[in-house]
């Protein structure tokens, strides 16, 4: 059952985000056998922690590594809730005004929301450009304590200059063809350039995710972004596998579920 406060989450701009909830298994129900460590105390769960799912440029929340991690970590005793930035999928807005900029807001306003339900800890999971938003909002956020980045983007403006710089203004990105391509986004890009100053900045526990076969989202922007931060992110490098986790999506979600357990975000 979805919580008022996810009902009809908006943004700044008053546009409503598509939002799915997997409320957390209750400790109590979890077998003692089979149940993380920190699961096993006795007592209803309160679920103080949630993990807030974003995707990538293109994308919408339903896609299938998504949903697949938010039902691995509800099991877990972990909620967890997958949405939609403005413009995308189910979400209310245009594609065209969908910036990384205006999706770090997007973000804030879904962490309001999950404060408002009564969440304590919030944990931010984000793919690809979904990644270099919960970074630009965990530089500046001290509500959220902890940061997992699947083949997180980290040189914005490369990117899009690398997949996108040939295309004319409306011309579909990807070859979809309810995602043009815009002079906001090219200008946020341009902007925000790379984001290794804010990575150099988190101190909260990261977790970084990325396959070796990524051809969209080099490897070599986690590489970076943990040197940057000195090292302290822990980096899973998943042999062989690419952008989209394909084939992988059980490892994925194993990965991430152990490394919020292990530090007892649940």
């Amino acid at each position: 059952m979805m919580p008022p406060a996810f009902a009809a989450v908006r943004n700044g701009q008053g546009e409503r985000l598509d939002a799915a909830f997997h409320a957390a298994v209750p400790r109590a129900a979890l077998e003692p056998a089979d149940a993380p460590m920190c699961a096993r105390s006795a007592g209803p769960s309160t679920a103080p922690t949630i993990a807030l799912l974003a995707h990538g440029v293109t994308s919408n929340k339903d896609r299938p590594y998504l949903v697949e991690l938010a039902d691995s970590l509800a099991g877990a005793g972990i909620a967890a809730l997958r949405f939609s930035f403005a413009g995308n999928g189910d979400s209310e807005g245009r594609f065209e005004d969908a910036t990384p900029s205006k999706e770090v807001d997007d973000l804030g306003c879904v962490i309001d929301a999950a404060v408002a339900a009564g969440h304590q800890r919030i944990v931010c999971v984000g793919h690809s450009l979904g990644g270099a938003v919960g970074l630009l909002r965990a530089a500046r956020d001290p509500r959220i304590g902890a940061l997992v980045s699947l083949a997180g983007m980290v040189h914005v403006d490369l990117f899009m200059q690398r997949h996108f710089g040939g295309l004319s203004p409306g011309q579909p990105m990807l070859g979809r063809p309810g995602c043009p391509w815009s002079v906001a986004l090219a200008d946020d890009a341009s902007r925000l350039g790379s984001l290794l100053p804010q990575a150099s900045r988190i101190a909260i526990p990261w977790l970084l995710v990325h396959g070796s076969a990524d051809d969209l989202v080099p490897i070599a922007d986690s590489l970076e972004a943990r040197a940057a931060a000195g090292g302290r992110p822990e980096l899973r490098v998943f042999p062989g596998v690419d952008h989209r986790f394909a084939g992988a999506g059980a490892a994925l979600s194993a990965a991430v579920t152990g490394w919020l357990v292990g530090r007892g975000f649940c």
